[in-house]
């Protein structure tokens, strides 16, 4: 049996962060992973290009059953912290859309920045390791068995991720840890994933159509963003964040056309005009088609009573309809749910109960907002146990 301060479990965004910050302060790290290739799923972010963090953080932009648990280790390490080590590492960023900054180095710019500040805190790697058993420890710690060998730890740290993208990895591994231990666990759905419709729901000719500014309701909550029509339901940045709020059997709510008074459009466009082509001149063509043709015959604009236009003009403000269900794990972004909060310290992320166990990233029960908000929940919960280990 081998001696060392710390073992991490997982090497994923939080775990790089997690060895980094405790082997720099010059703990005896080990960090293992069951998979050969390191950081998956930061290296698929972002189609690659990897959204790494946000400059509008903050604790509003995250789900827990602890809306505050996020807001000590959010202040400890901030978004300006992470890319003020981006900076020191020479790559180089933009913003895009709603503070979301995005590498120009692409994801392989962060994974070699990560490594870089792993090796400065000399730890050891152990990749392509898969976790044989974990137990406590007579004489205090853990023992982790693993398929290489067995280590004697103080602290024991899981950053296993949730169930989302299993086919890079994802296993339910942290949360069996944390049942083993007797921690709680709140329920997981697959969140930040594209919403499926009842095929009596569906309109297969609109699979591909975008609608770049539409506003997405549900449980008091709204985003504004693109949606886009799949062929099994709606995806697209506001479908994603919505999902996360979304609760099976409830309504989401779509205005089509935020902003725009659609009687005042009416009266400056031609009366002669076919109704599908002045629709055509907020909304894609496609999409105009489709939805009038529901409606019926498709006549000049001149032909419309002005109470048939106002309740077109509320179908497309509040267009409601109920999902049938999400994709699932396989497409979502992250997981809902996890280890309990409550369980956990938030100034350290270690479990009241069971001293010197730590979660961090997507394992606990946080789930942030599309755009980078996550990955910044994996550097500041991997960082303070990082100080704390």
């Amino acid at each position: 049996m081998f001696e060392t301060d710390v073992v991490i479990i997982g090497a994923g965004a939080a775990g790089l962060m997690c060895a980094a910050t405790a082997g720099q302060r010059g703990r005896r790290v080990v960090l293992v992973d069951h998979s050969t290739k390191l950081a998956e799923k930061i290296r698929i972010s972002g189609g690659g290009r990897c959204n790494f963090t946000n400059l509008n953080i903050h604790p509003d932009c995250y789900i827990s059953n602890n809306p505050h648990f996020v807001k000590s280790a959010l202040k400890q390490y901030t978004q300006h912290d992470f890319i003020g080590m981006v900076y020191q590492h020479g790559l180089t960023f933009h913003e895009k859309t709603l503070g979301q900054l995005f590498c120009d180095q692409n994801s392989d710019g962060i994974i070699q920045m990560l490594k870089d500040e792993v090796a400065k805190g000399e730890v050891t790697w152990r990749m392509g390791t898969s976790i044989t058993s974990v137990v406590a420890a007579e004489a205090g710690g853990f023992i982790v068995e693993t398929s290489q060998e067995t280590w004697h730890c103080q602290s024991l740290v899981i950053a296993t991720g949730g169930l989302s993208i299993p086919q890079i990895g994802a296993t339910a591994f942290g949360y069996e840890i944390a049942k083993q231990f007797g921690l709680n666990i709140v329920p997981q759905s697959a969140a930040l994933v594209p919403l499926t419709f009842q095929p009596e729901d569906l309109w297969p000719e609109l699979a591909g159509v975008a609608i770049e500014k539409a506003v997405v309701s549900c449980q008091n909550q709204q985003f504004r963003e693109a949606i886009l029509f799949t062929h099994k339901g709606v995806s697209g940045p506001a479908i994603l964040q919505i999902s996360s709020y979304w609760q099976p059997g409830e309504l989401i709510e779509i205005d089509l056309i935020p902003d725009l008074d659609l009687q005042d459009f009416f009266a400056n466009a031609s009366r002669d005009a076919l109704l599908s082509t002045v629709l055509s001149d907020v909304l894609p063509k496609r999409f105009v088609q489709v939805w009038l043709q529901t409606k019926g015959e498709v006549k000049p604009l001149k032909q419309y009573s002005t109470k048939v236009l106002q309740e077109l003009e509320q179908q497309l403000h509040h267009w409601q309809v109920k999902p049938s269900g999400t994709v699932g794990y396989k497409k979502a972004e992250v997981t809902r749910g996890g280890v309990d909060t409550d369980e956990l310290l938030s100034k350290t992320m270690m479990a009241r109960k069971v001293p010197g166990l730590y979660f961090i990233g997507e394992v606990v029960d946080v789930t942030g907002w599309l755009g980078g908000y996550n990955f910044q929940w994996a550097w500041s919960s991997g960082y303070v146990a990082g100080l704390n280990i």
